[in-house]
C-alpha cells in the first residue's frame, strides 16, 4: 500500500511561518508514516529543506490568475503528488483557491477555509485569534491535538565568523519596506545603542541587505546586514543577551530560539494576532513609534541590562 501523501501550505511571512512551527511538527507526528510536502514561496524554501518535518519542499510561483500557463504549471505542482489530505496553515484567499485547482474528482481532504473544505475551521472567533493559536485550533477540528512547542534545534548557523564579544544586543530596525510605520526610528536605535555601550554591551544590527542606510545610521553598532542567513539569526538569539526590534520576521526568529526580546508595535499591527512567540517576549505598542522613547525601551530591560 502505498504511503499517504500530505500537502501543507504556508507561503509566508517569515514571522507567519515561524508562527507555524509547532504546527509543522504536529501534522508529522500525526501522520508519521505519510510523504508531507509543503508548499511555500522561494525564499523559505531552502531553509524548509533543513527542517526535519518534510519530505518535499515545493515552490509556489504565485501566478497571476490571468497567466494561464502559469496557473496550469501551479495545477501540475498540487495535483502530481496525488495528495489525500491538505493543511492549508496560509488560510488566504489565495491559498483557498487553491482547492480548487485540483480536479474535480481527485480534490484531497481539506483542513482550512476553502469552499467545500472536508475539515473546515469553523472557529467564529478564528479572526480575532493570535496567528499561533488560530492554527492550533484549526488542527484540533482537523483530528489533532497533541501540539509541541516550537523547535528550531535544526536551524544551525556559523556566528563564530563574525567575531562578537561575549556581551552582545541584538537590534532590528528594519521591516518590510512598504511599511515604514511598522519602524522605530533609526535615531532612536542609535541613543539606544549609545545607552547599552555605556552599560558595557555591544549592540549589532541585523537585517536585510536594503536596510543598510538604516544600519548606517546607527553607527554605535555592529553592522551585519545583509550577512545574516536564517541558522545564523537563531544562534545570534541564543547568544545574546537581549534583542530589540520592530514587528518583523527576525524578531519571530530570535524570539522563538529562545531570545529575550522586546518587540515595538504601531497601530500598524496589533501583537495579539501576531506578537512573536517565546520563552520572554516583552512588547511596547504605541499609535505611532515615533513617540516611543528611547527611556521607555529601556525601561522595559532593567533586568536584562543589569544581569
Amino acid at each position: 500500500m502505498p504511503e499517504p501523501a500530505i500537502l501543507i501550505i504556508k507561503l509566508g511571512a517569515l514571522g507567519n511561518v515561524i508562527l507555524s512551527l509547532n504546527a509543522f511538527a504536529a501534522i508529522r507526528a500525526h501522520h508519521p508514516d505519510a510523504r508531507i510536502s509543503v508548499l511555500t514561496t522561494a525564499p523559505y524554501a531552502a531553509w524548509l529543506r533543513e527542517a526535519p518535518w518534510f519530505d518535499d519542499v515545493l515552490v509556489d510561483p504565485r501566478p497571476a490568475w490571468w497567466n494561464l500557463p502559469d496557473v496550469l504549471r501551479l495545477r501540475r505542482i498540487l495535483s502530481e503528488p496525488g495528495f489525500s489530505r491538505v493543511y492549508d496553515l496560509q488560510t488566504s484567499r489565495r491559498s483557498s483557491n487553491y482547492f480548487h485547482l485540483f480536479p474535480r474528482g481527485a480534490k484531497p481532504e481539506w483542513s482550512g477555509i476553502a469552499t467545500g473544505s472536508s475539515h473546515p475551521d469553523l472557529d467564529p472567533n478564528r479572526g480575532s485569534m493570535h496567528d499561533n493559536d488560530r492554527q492550533i485550533r484549526q488542527l484540533n477540528q482537523a483530528g489533532i491535538f497533541h501540539i509541541p512547542p516550537p523547535d528550531l534545534s535544526w536551524c544551525r548557523g556559523d556566528i563564530g565568523r563574525f567575531g562578537l564579544p561575549r556581551d552582545f544586543v541584538v537590534l532590528v530596525p528594519g521591516s518590510a519596506p512598504h511599511r515604514p510605520e511598522k519602524r522605530w526610528p533609526a535615531e532612536r536605535f542609535q541613543v539606544l545603542a549609545e545607552a547599552l555601550r555605556a552599560r558595557g554591551l555591544t549592540p549589532v544590527v541585523v537585517g536585510t541587505t536594503a536596510e543598510k542606510p538604516i544600519a548606517r545610521a546607527i553607527p554605535a553598532a555592529i553592522d551585519l546586514t545583509g550577512q545574516t542567513r536564517f541558522g545564523d539569526l537563531a544562534d545570534l538569539g541564543r547568544a545574546a543577551r537581549f534583542a530589540v526590534g520592530n514587528d518583523t520576521g527576525p524578531m519571530h526568529l530570535l524570539a522563538t530560539a529562545g531570545c529575550s526580546s522586546v518587540v515595538l508595535f504601531s497601530h500598524a499591527s496589533d501583537p495579539a494576532l501576531c506578537a512573536p512567540r517565546g520563552p520572554d517576549v516583552r512588547v511596547l505598542r504605541r499609535p505611532s513609534l515615533g513617540s516611543l522613547e528611547v527611556g521607555e525601551v529601556l525601561d522595559a530591560l532593567p533586568h536584562l541590562v543589569a544581569a
